[in-house]
């Protein structure tokens, strides 16, 4: 996941009208579990940063998840999605059905933070040899999960409703030819047996400061398209360009070209969107021109008819430009975007907002604009009513806006924010078994 919007936060409107146990100051139940927790999360997180595992690849970590879930007694299945593990805890009293995610797969970023834990695992992604890195922070929210998971069955008996436990692989996004992440593991029947009535995920957070949480109803992160245009002209000697067609040059005027697209013909007042070219690959030698280029970049938008449109005015550009070069063109983009939109469900984002403010205080709850980074939470939040927030991760005396950012190969954590994280997860999913009631359970 990638953040391109400074973060200017505002702090989120009281709410009227809230029912008078959701204005309750922290359970004690939570301070006690953060406080019990503390040493094993932290352990976890800096095992789990130490020894990353790419996309589909989580072997080691998802081994050791189940291992812990399986020694609390829990039956976790495993498999979900290569290498996803899923565990139900029920409560001893009927009530509604929660599931909270954690996603558990690194970045191919090579680490340049100096830490006793700091990961040198190495490996091959894309043809190139690269570092592996946990970038964005999802080490920090297995060992949340895993935290919450141990408090949660030691209250087992006195609680109320039922507690899917998600840990995702794959958030940021399958290998090329692979399926993965959030999509398949609904494919493969997640909820087939154990439909939620609310989902909650979190996510550390660079451009917050430890101690804060974001959260805003409705749309909050875009939905994002992945697309590759291959640009294919004519291979001929650097010294005599004339005599054959030149891609590169082609290439660099789609580009170019491209950028007209949001900032000349898509109304971005209403609604932001982006483009943006993230690799270039073609040639092999300085005094050949080749073949062909690739090029190949996301798009992130929040309306669909926003996304349709810029979706076939790249496919224009890339055409009648690469036809003014002389060079053909094959344009790829996937019938459906890569993630949806991640929307937070208005009334169950403004049931849970006292939750929040009890675990982390009131004034440091905001709100933060939209976010252009995407998250395959969002196919979870389609299932069912969902809600989706940010923990700061970024330390004091260090300005958020300009901290490295989540993936980053000088992002930090500090570990505060595993606390709150941990706090805040708790209080949430406590707080709606304990306020709703299961249609099971009445009368």
């Amino acid at each position: 996941m990638r953040w391109s919007i400074p973060l200017l936060s505002v702090v989120l409107p009281a709410l009227a009208g809230l029912p008078a146990h959701a204005q309750s100051a922290q359970r004690p139940e939570v301070a006690a579990a953060a406080q019990r927790e503390h040493a094993a999360v932290l352990a976890w997180r800096r095992d789990f940063h130490q020894h990353p595992e790419l996309s589909n690849r989580e072997e080691r970590t998802s081994a050791k998840v189940a291992e812990h879930l399986r020694a609390l007694g829990l039956e976790p299945r495993t498999g979900i999605a290569h290498h996803g593990v899923v565990a139900i805890i029920t409560g001893g009293k009927p009530g509604p059905r929660v599931a909270l995610r954690a996603d558990m797969d690194a970045l191919p970023v090579t680490e340049q933070v100096d830490l006793p834990f700091k990961s040198t695992v190495t490996t091959t992604f894309a043809g190139q040899s690269t570092g592996v890195m946990h970038a964005c922070g999802h080490d920090a929210h297995t060992a949340i999960l895993l935290g919450v998971a141990d408090t949660l069955v030691a209250m087992r008996a006195d609680l109320p409703g039922s507690v899917m436990l998600i840990f995702q692989p794959s958030e940021e996004g399958a290998p090329p030819g692979e399926e993965g992440g959030a999509a398949l593991m609904l494919k493969e029947g997640l909820f087939r047996d154990f439909k939620p009535d609310a989902i909650f995920g979190l996510h550390v957070f660079s451009t917050l400061p430890a101690g804060q949480i974001g959260v805003r109803s409705g749309p909050a992160m875009a939905a994002s398209d992945k697309f590759s245009i291959t640009v294919k002209g004519r291979q001929t000697h650097g010294s005599a360009p004339w005599g054959g067609i030149d891609p590169i040059v082609a290439a660099a005027d789609i580009i170019g070209t491209a950028q007209t697209i949001v900032s000349r013909r898509t109304n971005i007042a209403r609604l932001p969107a982006v483009v943006t070219f993230g690799a270039i690959h073609g040639g092999i030698r300085y005094n050949i021109i080749p073949d062909q280029v690739e090029l190949t970049g996301t798009i992130r938008t929040f309306d669909p008819a926003v996304r349709t449109n810029i979706l076939a005015e790249l496919t224009e550009v890339a055409e009648h430009v690469s036809a003014a070069n002389g060079a053909t063109v094959v344009t790829h983009i996937p019938e459906k975007p890569n993630n949806p939109v991640t929307s937070n469900d208005a009334a169950l984002t403004a049931r849970m907002l006292p939750s929040l403010k009890a675990a982390a205080g009131a004034d440091n709850v905001v709100e933060p604009p939209l976010q252009m980074g995407a998250e395959d939470f969002s196919y979870f939040a389609q299932q069912a009513p969902a809600m989706f927030f940010f923990v700061g991760s970024t330390a004091p005396g260090i300005d958020p806006a300009t901290a490295p950012s989540n993936h980053s190969p000088l992002f930090k954590l500090d570990e505060s924010s595993l606390d709150l994280g941990l706090r805040a997860l708790l209080q949430v999913t406590l707080d709606y078994l304990h306020g709703g009631v299961h249609p099971d359970a009445a009368g």
